[in-house]
């Protein structure tokens, strides 16, 4: 739909109507946008592709917004839609289904899993500071203190009742971080088949659901 700069636009933030959670909103042109996926300097074209596969196969309104430490990609929406969404509903636009969130909470321990066996104590307790500074800089609700990052790392996500309430463009951002901290720990790619198995986990359906999202996710391709 539109590839626009920083001074084009209005980005502001609006309290969501039933969770301690401010929702990153942008304005142009009387239209209101809200976050979807945030992408880091180095990945414009998988920013690009991802504004594409959403705006030319899948129809939606959509803004590519190009800064210049980032790029992200906004959808279009009503802000009365917005503010009207309920707490439990878990299918609205803006919180993914819990089996989707638990399905990336299994790959993030599988990662730190792996690291603690293969590469030990040292780099797992930097691992624990990297996913801790992605949690801190993209404002992941529940995951604002140690304790409760640590319960993220070590909680098995399918006995626990609650998961946090992340948004898609949360979803988005932590596989993106956690394939390139993976990759930087283990030296290649390798260690994505490995931690994909943790997958095996879930429900035949839940899992299919989650790896048909994932495919048309912008980090989906690296994880394939």
């Amino acid at each position: 739909m539109f590839i626009l700069k920083r001074q084009d636009v209005d980005i502001s933030s609006v309290q969501h109507p039933s969770r301690d959670q401010k929702i990153p909103i942008l304005q142009y042109q009387e239209q209101t946008f809200r976050l979807l996926s945030v992408f880091n300097a180095a990945q414009e074209e998988d920013a690009r592709a991802f504004w594409r596969e959403l705006t030319d196969n899948r129809g939606k309104a959509c803004v590519l917004l190009e800064e210049p430490a980032r790029y992200s990609v906004w959808g279009k929406i009503r802000l009365s839609q917005l503010m009207s969404e309920g707490e439990d509903s878990q299918d609205s636009p803006d919180t993914m289904r819990p089996s989707y969130v638990q399905a990336c909470l299994l790959l993030l321990q599988a990662v730190y899993i792996d690291i603690e066996d293969l590469l030990g104590a040292r780099q797992l307790d930097l691992f624990e500071k990297e996913v801790m500074t992605v949690f801190q800089q993209w404002r992941f609700p529940k995951a604002d203190s140690p304790k409760a990052v640590e319960q993220l790392l070590t909680v098995d996500p399918l006995s626990t009742l609650q998961v946090p309430p992340w948004e898609e463009h949360h979803l988005n951002t932590l596989l993106q971080e956690l394939y390139r901290i993976g990759k930087d720990h283990f030296g290649n790619a390798s260690f994505t088949g490995r931690v994909m198995d943790a997958l095996q986990d879930m429900s035949d359906s839940d899992r299919k659901q989650f790896l048909t999202w994932l495919n048309q996710s912008p980090t989906g391709k690296v994880w394939r």
